[in-house]
């Protein structure tokens, strides 16, 4: 006789182990979480110690599967492995959650992303938005109208999210049907004309008007400690930061500084035409330390030299009182200073920021990153910032 009831299902509160009989067990947490659990000994198959093997799955929440759900479900497995059969394999196609898919999947890309912050946020935006709805379900029974329900309610309003969710969802879910888990097409593929169509409206970084940047670097240089030295070098190379406070003497070559492949954002190594402003932040640096260009001041663990953290820039620009703008911001400073003054070719000036331009086809054919042309564009920026010149009318083509 089955020692379970629905009733002390829903009642009981005690953390433990409740067994229902040939094996099927309830398992209540310490935070009293409920869920299922069977327990049987496969035919045929032993230990290393020469024990028959033991195997334990989870059947799901006990507030998702009923109590003759579970028992149905113990009572197939128990019979696979009593024929011999494996229900691991079984067990784990027929009750695989969405939840459980998308920390596989995010497990298996985590050694493909540089960016730590961007791993964390892939994983948050399912967490706080896909697995409330459908997390616990078999990700074989979701289907689109269950990711419209999620995507829905945020469409319109935070739309980036929204859309990088719905990317992740995408994956997760090609996943599923490539491992044999998801049996139809993927859910979000239907979603194209559930969804409303949204305007997309780029939000600008704050940035420094270009005609202020010869007296800010007139006022940064007066600055002493090497953040100041850093984002001197980083305005004058129109870089991003990570690129800037990461770079490493190795990667200095005279009038050349080239970033590898790992260290930039699209993946591609990047020449930069240092111009003299440039060159000379880093004499005012050199000899700090061996392998940073830009050390930090606090140590490693082993007292290794390390680079800075993005927030010394903060600390800078609250002791300039400079309020208003973004590190970021210097980036679409100079896009500015390249339409407005200098007059550039919208190709050069993309490439000094290390932007693809053109469609697939174009950028195909354009092999040339254009340098020449860029060693004439930074030489005029360093010294339009360095106050030499205030028009640069016409651009050497």
């Amino acid at each position: 006789m089955p020692n379970l009831t629905n009733r002390k299902v829903e009642t009981v509160k005690l953390p433990g182990m409740y067994g229902d009989g040939e094996g099927l067990y309830l398992r209540v947490g310490p935070s009293g979480g409920k869920s299922w659990i069977v327990r049987t000994l496969i035919k045929g198959r032993y230990t290393k110690s020469g024990k028959p093997l033991r195997w334990e799955g989870g059947l799901g929440s006990a507030k998702l599967v009923s109590l003759a759900e579970a028992r149905e479900k113990a009572r197939a497995l128990r019979k696979i492995a009593r024929d011999g059969g494996d229900p691991v394999t079984t067990h784990s196609k027929e009750t695989l959650t969405f939840e459980a898919a998308a920390r596989r999947v995010h497990q298996n890309l985590l050694p493909t992303w540089r960016n730590k912050k961007h791993a964390e946020t892939w994983l948050a935006t399912i967490e706080n938005y896909a697995l409330p709805v459908f997390g616990n379900r078999v990700i074989e029974d979701v289907g689109t109208a269950d990711i419209l329900a999620v995507l829905s309610p945020i469409w319109v309003e935070k739309h980036e999210t929204a859309k990088r969710l719905k990317q992740r969802l995408a994956t997760v879910f090609d996943w599923a049907k490539g491992a044999g888990h998801y049996p139809h097409e993927n859910p979000v593929n239907g979603l194209k004309k559930a969804l409303p169509p949204v305007k997309h409206r780029p939000k600008h970084m704050p940035a420094l008007p270009w005609r202020d940047v010869p007296e800010f670097m007139s006022s940064l240089s007066q600055r002493e400690g090497m953040s100041a030295r850093t984002l001197e070098f980083l305005i004058l190379t129109a870089c991003r930061s990570g690129e800037v406070r990461g770079a490493r003497w190795e990667e200095i070559d005279s009038d050349v500084w080239t970033l590898p492949g790992q260290r930039t954002k699209v993946g591609l190594p990047h020449r930069v035409p240092l111009s003299d402003p440039a060159k000379n932040v880093l004499e005012l640096v050199r000899g700090q330390d061996a392998e940073f260009v830009f050390p930090s001041h606090v140590r490693g663990k082993f007292g290794e030299a390390r680079e800075q953290s993005v927030m010394v820039f903060k600390g800078l620009m609250k002791r300039m009182s400079v309020e208003g703008i973004t590190i970021h911001g210097f980036r679409s400073t100079f896009r500015d200073w390249c339409s407005e003054c200098a007059r550039a070719d919208r190709e050069v000036a993309e490439a000094a920021l290390a932007h693809a331009t053109g469609n697939e086809v174009e950028r195909a054919y354009a092999r040339s990153d254009l340098f020449e042309r860029r060693v004439v564009l930074m030489d005029a920026w360093g010294r339009f910032c360095a106050g030499e010149t205030g028009q640069v009318v016409k651009m050497v083509r």
